[in-house]
């Protein structure tokens, strides 16, 4: 979003209540990448939320209240007018790419929408995952995947955020992937490799940074799951597990439910996707200028299961060109240490 440019050092303090019931907290919030992320008073994350799905429950006043979305419980209270500025401008930016129909046009075409999805439902399930896929438009991948990662951050323990690790990471992400990737995180615990989330977002195992001695397993975890997800949309493979109810749910009213979403983060943490084909992850590979082999090892460490990354290794006669500093690799293997 280009109306976080200017904020992306912002923060400052606030009190968060994670739901209705629960006991309000102090907390430190500052901006992330297209998230705003919730700190304890040990800069311990508590919640991230997608920056296109708040909405302020009380405008005009103060101190201003937000929620992260229209069927969440969470609450945070912010007095800071800079912050709460931003916040604003950002909702108004997003309000202004909306389209904005006439009313019976809505009501038609919502309509039409819901005969085309109970139609789906019953007999056509498919093309309906398809068809959802195809209309979900990228704010709202995001805000799914943002969702997402906190559910699954419950199971695998929070994202690691030593800064200096934040950093690496990010820079290797720009090395193997360039723009093709809006985001990667380091968790302590599960995935098995890497997972691609709907939004552009990549979860890494912390055993692919801390058990290797080189950056260029964690450069083939990335770049086998970028294969999958070109092949299997991650959205896709999200509604296809959910079921018809949460796609009409989704088209109907542009959300997923937070039940849904936690049992896909369990469902997806507990069954692997299946190898990417490897000819196909050669060539990204050799695309990105990274060897195969060391990837091929650390996934059958007798290479019998991927003896084609093996041989077809674009470097296998020759060193590969070096992908982050040996500084950088040193604080990667780091970045769960804080």
């Amino acid at each position: 979003m280009t109306a976080l440019k200017e904020y992306d050092r912002l923060e400052t303090t606030g009190i968060w209540r994670e739901s209705p019931d629960a006991q309000r907290r102090d907390v430190l919030v500052s901006f992330g990448d297209a998230t705003l992320v919730i700190q304890d008073k040990t800069d311990t994350a508590l919640a991230h939320w997608s920056l296109p799905a708040i909405e302020r429950l009380n405008p005009g006043a103060r101190p201003a209240l937000f929620r992260p979305g229209p069927d969440a419980g969470e609450e945070l209270e912010l007095d800071d007018d800079t912050l709460i500025n931003a916040l604003e401008k950002i909702r108004k930016t997003v309000e202004r790419r909306r389209p904005h129909r006439g009313r019976l046009r809505l009501y038609v075409f919502t309509g039409l929408i819901a005969a085309i999805g109970a139609l789906g439902y019953f007999w056509l399930p498919g093309a309906l995952v398809r068809h959802t896929v195809s209309v979900v438009p990228d704010s709202k991948r995001l805000a799914v995947g943002t969702a997402l990662l906190g559910h699954m951050t419950r199971l695998t323990g929070d994202t690691c955020r030593s800064n200096l690790g934040a950093a690496a990471l990010a820079r290797l992400k720009a090395r193997v992937l360039g723009d093709g990737l809006r985001k990667a995180y380091v968790v302590p615990s599960g995935p098995d490799g890497a997972l691609y989330l709907p939004g552009g977002l990549l979860l890494l195992n912390r055993t692919l940074v801390e058990d290797h001695d080189a950056a260029d397993v964690v450069a083939g975890y990335m770049l086998a799951a970028t294969e999958q997800a070109s092949h299997i949309d991650p959205m896709e493979l999200l509604l296809e597990e959910a079921g018809g109810a949460a796609m009409l749910h989704l088209l109907t009213t542009g959300q997923i439910k937070d039940e849904v979403l936690r049992d896909y983060a369990e469902t997806l943490l507990a069954k692997p996707l299946p190898a990417p084909n490897s000819d196909l992850l050669l060539d990204r590979f050799a695309t990105a200028k990274v060897a195969a082999s060391p990837y091929a090892y650390a996934v059958d460490v007798t290479g019998e299961t991927t003896l084609n990354l093996i041989e077809a290794d674009p470097y296998r006669d020759t060193e590969a060109p070096r992908l982050i500093s040996d500084g950088d690799w040193i604080s990667l293997q780091e970045i769960c240490a804080e």
